[in-house]
């Protein structure tokens, strides 16, 4: 690997840090407002179970992505659902603390369910998993002189 490929590989593997934390930063501010402005989509169930469900989801699937949980195989990925749990756990109660919102069981169980759902995803779908690693290759056309 050329020394200019693997300085950008290592930016890559460190800048895919950035996106559990922006994530959660997200999930934070969220969690702060009394309420949220959430389409209606007409659903039997609640939508709010739904936004835990895929929100998480997305954070689990960041979290596993990321150089250290990868390395570890299963027990990495357990591990990133694990995490994403007991942040789902900690913002329930944080809400709590916000007039107007309550904790509820229910939202937790989403949370870890969109988590192990979009583990699970991650690791057996392959096409999955390559579309989310994709970057696009460097060119290694001539350089004019």
């Amino acid at each position: 690997m050329l020394k200019s490929q693997k300085s950008q590989s290592s930016k890559w593997q460190w800048s895919s840090y950035y996106w559990p934390f922006l994530i959660i930063l997200a999930i934070f501010a969220a969690s702060s407002v009394q309420r949220l402005a959430a389409p209606d989509l007409d659903f039997e169930f609640s939508t709010d179970k739904l936004a835990h469900f895929l929100v998480f989801g997305l954070l689990a699937t960041s979290i596993v992505r990321t150089q250290y949980f990868k390395k570890n195989g299963l027990r990495g990925a357990f591990s990133a659902v694990c995490l994403t749990s007991l942040y789902g756990i900690c913002d329930e109660l944080r809400q709590s603390m916000t007039p107007g919102r309550s904790v509820e069981f229910a939202d937790w169980i989403a949370d870890t369910a969109g988590a192990s759902v979009a583990v699970i995803f991650y690791i057996k779908w392959k096409a999955y998993r390559n579309l989310l690693e994709w970057r696009p290759s460097q060119k290694r056309g001539k350089t004019s002189t």
